[in-house]
């Protein structure tokens, strides 16, 4: 009875100590998500000024040559970014983005296409070096709180492989997390080369509900030239910040959950302690009464 006593009391113990880091974490997550959150919304202006950009200098090009924007014929290879985290403690979000990654791995097999794969983030290098598949290049440590400087050293990576004479790739793909809620985030694949230009109306009209005509300065080949890797950069950059803010939000739930069950755990060893103390108590109440008994009738015999 003594013994199983003190084995609720150091489970009670451990428990109670596993809570507060759960906790602790559930509270740093919380307190980066605003930030994270912050940073996405921000970053979508940009992102959809420099694509209205990219669709006026398309519209103004004399010839749409660049090889960012013209399919190859017979594509052979194609690079893929994964965008996962560099800890865990995130409930399913690492599963589900490479889940996201091997299906979009077997339907470029089924395309004839090589894919080349590029990791961002310790835990898919460590699910791909475990299963001793080949990385072409991975960047770590920043996974939570990704800055541009990242986004353009992966960028320029994945551009230099795609403009490449030889043994380059033909095709750009990005698996990462899309933010949609605090208790939703959905992993995506998307590519972004050879990319689309995007022709809207609203790109072509003035505020005013007129036509809009620019002049371009240098010629509108050259600025779609400089400004592609930019937008490339733009979209990786874009895929980061929806990533971190997918990862924290999946953290502070996975911890939450935590949290809770072992408060919940807690409690029901505490109940069982203290089911444990009221047995042993009893016992020791019983044997007192017994001793005391016994030595009655041994003194009644006298």
């Amino acid at each position: 009875m003594a013994a199983q006593l003190r084995e609720l009391r150091s489970r009670i113990k451990a428990t109670k100590s596993i809570g507060k880091i759960t906790k602790a974490m559930e509270l740093i997550a919380t307190s980066r998500i605003t930030k994270a959150r912050a940073k996405v919304a921000a970053s979508r202006p940009y992102s959809d000024e420099i694509t209205n950009v990219l669709s006026a200098l398309a519209s103004g090009a004399s010839s749409l040559d660049h090889p960012l924007l013209t399919e190859r014929p017979n594509p052979t290879r194609a690079a893929v970014l994964v965008v996962t985290s560099d800890k865990g403690q995130c409930g399913g979000y690492n599963s589900n983005v490479l889940r996201q990654t091997e299906e979009l791995l077997a339907l470029l097999r089924e395309e004839g296409k090589e894919p080349q794969v590029y990791i961002v983030g310790n835990k898919g290098l460590s699910y791909y070096r475990f299963r001793g598949r080949p990385v072409v290049e991975s960047w770590t440590g920043f996974s939570d709180q990704p800055g541009y400087v990242n986004a353009v050293a992966a960028g320029e990576a994945l551009v230099e492989s795609f403009l490449a004479e030889t043994e380059g790739v033909d095709e750009i793909h990005v698996v990462y997390t899309e933010f949609v809620s605090m208790l939703t985030q959905r992993p995506i694949a998307k590519r972004v080369a050879p990319l689309e230009v995007e022709y809207t109306e609203e790109a072509d009209q003035a505020p005013d509900g007129l036509q809009s005509t620019y002049e371009f300065e240098p010629s509108a080949e050259t600025l779609l030239g400089a400004l592609l890797p930019k937008y490339i950069n733009t979209r990786i950059y874009a895929a980061l910040l929806e990533s971190a803010a997918s990862e924290l939000a999946a953290r502070r739930t996975a911890m939450k959950a935590a949290s809770d069950n072992a408060n919940e755990l807690v409690n029901t060893l505490t109940r069982e302690a203290n089911q444990a103390r009221q047995a042993q108590i009893t016992q020791e109440i019983s044997e007192i009464v017994g001793g005391a008994n016994a030595l009655t009738a041994a003194g009644s015999d006298d």
